[in-house]
């Protein structure tokens, strides 16, 4: 789950909080599991105390943590994003992250930002959709 997913299910951005709310439910109810990466964390939790206290932010991303994994974020993963053509350094460690931890797809609002992904990059809705065709 990218960055952006993140924070539209924790600042409740509309219209992109239902799905990201839904895919959440998915992993509540262990249907599946939801990786971020510990970049996302951070800047989740940096762009969501420019506009609630510190404290909510830091209890949002509390209760969010008992629902997803953190990906890995190693020097392995650091030295491939640097020596990427990825144009965002960001999407590059959300995408070596991803790999390194075996996610079988990437959910962001940011496809375009993928192009060079191995793995499917799709946004919410597209992958609740997705579920509901297995």
């Amino acid at each position: 789950m990218d960055t952006n997913i993140v924070l539209d299910l924790l600042g409740e951005r509309d219209p992109f909080y239902k799905p990201a709310a839904q895919i959440l439910s998915l992993a509540d109810l262990r249907k599946i599991r939801v990786f971020t990466s510990p970049t996302s964390i951070s800047n989740t939790h940096y762009i969501l105390s420019k506009f609630e206290n510190k404290k909510t932010a830091i209890e949002k991303i509390r209760r969010f943590k008992l629902l997803c994994e953190i990906s890995i974020m190693d020097d392995e993963v650091v030295d491939k994003a640097i020596n990427s053509d990825f144009t965002d350094f960001e999407d590059a460690l959300q995408y070596f992250s991803a790999i390194a931890s075996q996610c079988d797809i990437i959910i962001t609002r940011n496809e375009k930002d993928f192009k060079q992904s191995l793995i499917p990059v799709i946004e919410a809705e597209g992958y609740l959709k997705m579920l509901k065709m297995d």
